[in-house]
């Protein structure tokens, strides 16, 4: 696990970069509070705001994400305003709650912004009941948003904005659907009804600190799309929060709040988030919950009976997950797996369709957008296909057959950037080998993604002198591999719970 986390490849620095930016951009905000007068508790709220706003705005295009991040207060403070003012109110917080988690995951359908508006007034919500804050903070708390958000703003879009530098992310849509079809209405059904089990048991272990198990239920569901994706995400979230409360005994509870060296570590704290987000999701709750161990030694009410509370609600919020995701509207891995596979196929081909293009001297062709959308698609493959492979899936069939995907959509996505790297080349030329190639592409991938049984067969080829012509023979080779996998009988098909 640790090595997957530094060792993983990096193209650009863009983690490192999007990492130490939001410790520049969280720190500034923390002090301008500061300078402005405001209290610890005003403080933690404007880092958390300007948390949210460099992690959660993944707009494909810096236009978009300055919108979205000036959208985050209009959503933020009337939530908060709720939060306070029902602070006395028990019945009508918990509903109010309940509301603002559905809400909040039903908003992904309209896609990355929808996702982080809804995540922001998810927060917001939850802040107001970590700081108990009530309506006398209102003003101050106001502030600390508005701030902060600012500040954040400030640093990614004017102080470091790398993102003018690189092309637009590929941002890949779920599956669509209608109604009770679309993913994202059944997951927010399903949130709610987890976050209700959460809310209810969380209280009867702790009336002071259940809002942890509804935060675990909500961050279970983030970035999920099927049933076996939330079960190992919740295994992942308890199994960070395990090792992060280990931790925390050895360096939270002996530091006690003590200023700098608590700031030195929430400054760690916060690279690690933003670092290991993109590769593991234990790291990054390992990180989160020795932040939030390490602010609550700042609050002066850290101990290690509350640590034992925080897993104890993390547990709980995992479990109220696992059992939506399992008995309310569930939506299967299969179901998921292969929508994702047939967007990535139809990259496969758009890739190749535009590198062909260019070898034949289209002045506008150009395939390395493609590419960033088929390695985004790539990723979403592998996380919806990663309850499979997971080490406790006992199903080995399964497990070894989602491996071969993988396998072969990587050999896929190989021969893919060798073609547009070749194409990129002014000296490269096309003829009628490269045509009749590229036209055994599409054929194959059509093979696939259309539903038609015919037997896929590579023809013979002689081994190619040109770069070009042999990423096609390579990449004709992987995608005739894939018919056997994908067209697994469903009796014992590639995925499928």
């Amino acid at each position: 696990m640790l090595k997957r986390v530094f060792v993983a490849p990096d193209p650009g620095r863009v983690r490192l970069r999007f990492a130490v930016r939001a410790v520049v951009g969280i720190g500034l905000a923390v002090v301008v509070c500061g300078l402005a007068g405001h209290s610890l508790v005003g403080a933690v709220t404007g880092g958390l705001a300007a948390l949210l706003a460099l992690f959660t705005v993944t707009d494909a295009t810096v236009r978009g994400q300055a919108v979205t991040t000036a959208l985050l207060p209009v959503v933020g403070l009337p939530v908060l305003s709720a939060a306070a003012a029902l602070h006395g109110h028990p019945v009508a917080r918990d509903i109010t709650f309940l509301a603002v988690t559905g809400a909040g995951v039903y908003a992904r359908r309209w896609g990355p912004r929808g996702h982080s508006l809804g995540v922001f007034a998810f927060m917001t919500f939850f802040v107001a009941q970590f700081l108990r804050a009530g309506t006398d903070r209102l003003p101050e708390l106001y502030a600390a948003v508005l701030l902060s958000v600012a500040v954040a703003a400030a640093v990614r879009f004017g102080l470091w904005c790398y993102e003018r530098r690189l092309p637009p992310p590929a941002v890949p849509a779920p599956p669509a659907g209608t109604g009770l079809a679309r993913v994202t209405t059944r997951q927010a059904v399903q949130a709610t009804v987890g976050a209700a089990f959460a809310l209810v048991v969380g209280q009867l272990v702790s009336g002071d600190r259940w809002y942890w198990a509804v935060g675990a239920t909500w961050w279970v569901f983030v970035n999920t799309s099927s049933r076996g994706e939330t079960l190992v995400r919740g295994f992942r979230r308890v199994l960070g929060t395990v090792i992060g409360i280990g931790i925390g005994l050895l360096v939270a509870v002996p530091l006690d709040g003590a200023g700098l060296p608590t700031a030195v570590l929430l400054a760690a704290c916060v690279f690690g988030i933003f670092y290991t987000a993109a590769v593991s999701y234990t790291w990054m709750m390992l990180c989160v919950t020795v932040l939030a161990e390490l602010l609550y030694g700042l609050l002066g009410v850290l101990t290690p009976g509350l640590l034992a509370l925080r897993l104890a609600e993390t547990g709980i919020g995992a479990l109220g997950a696992a059992l939506a995701v399992l008995f309310v509207l569930p939506v299967t891995t299969h179901t998921t797996t292969d929508a994702w596979i047939q967007r990535a196929l139809r990259c496969v081909h758009a890739c190749t369709a535009e590198a062909a293009a260019r070898l034949a001297g289209t002045p506008d062709a150009d395939p390395a957008p493609r590419v960033t959308e088929l390695e985004q698609l790539l990723a979403r493959v592998r996380l919806s296909v990663a309850p499979l492979v997971h080490p406790l899936n006992p199903m080995l069939g399964r497990k070894r057959r989602a491996r071969r995907v993988l396998a072969l959509l990587d050999d896929c996505a190989r021969e893919i950037r060798g073609l547009v790297a070749v194409a990129a080349d002014p000296e490269a030329s096309h003829d009628a080998r490269l045509a009749a190639a590229c036209w055994r592409v599409e054929a194959a991938v059509e093979a696939l993604t259309g539903g038609a049984h015919g037997t896929l067969t590579v023809t013979d080829q002689p081994p190619a002198e040109e770069p070009a012509l042999a990423h096609l023979h390579g990449l004709e080779r992987a995608l005739t591999a894939l018919a056997t996998p994908l067209r697994t009988p469903p009796g014992s098909r590639l995925v499928g719970t």
